[in-house]
């Protein structure tokens, strides 16, 4: 499989970087999940939110998958652990499908090792959800292409997670 940069906002980048930190130190019961949260996060690049394209997943974002073997179409937002609660939409980013979305952009497809066997997804659409309206443009920034962020693909373009 190969690995891309991802996007992160250094605000999510921190608590998520402490999250793993603390979670590793502590349980066992979720250590492949947080080795999986860690090899994204350590694959990602963290930026300003101001300067984080609006259809990229962060936390908080909306989003909608389809399951390509499926069809199925499922929304959520993705949230800490501590937020999680399914049945109202709520992921945590230590679900398999959570850490899977976490820096991926509208269109992109990912293939991710869940619970049930490797499953291919595409992020149909983002919503961010910023407060103070920081919200970006859904073109790169110079910043954020300075930092080596590829251009979103073209939809239907594969991407493979870091499984």
């Amino acid at each position: 499989m190969t690995s891309r940069t991802i996007i992160v906002t250094d605000a999510d980048f921190r608590p998520l970087s402490a999250l793993v930190r603390a979670r590793t130190a502590r349980f066992t019961r979720d250590k492949e999940h947080i080795e999986k949260l860690e090899k994204e996060l350590a694959r990602s690049v963290p930026v300003p939110a101001s300067e984080v394209p609006a259809d990229v997943a962060t936390m908080h974002s909306r989003v909608r998958v389809r399951d390509l073997e499926t069809g199925a179409v499922r929304t959520y937002t993705l949230v800490f652990p501590h937020q999680a609660d399914l049945p109202s939409g709520r992921l945590s980013v230590l679900a398999p499908l959570g850490t899977a979305l976490l820096g991926y952009r509208q269109g992109d497809e990912i293939e991710w090792a869940m619970p049930g066997g490797l499953r291919r997804l595409r992020l149909e659409s983002v919503r961010q959800t910023w407060s103070s309206g920081a919200r970006a443009s859904s073109r790169p920034t110079s910043a954020v292409r300075a930092r080596g962020v590829p251009p979103p693909q073209p939809s239907g373009a594969p991407l493979n997670g870091a499984v």
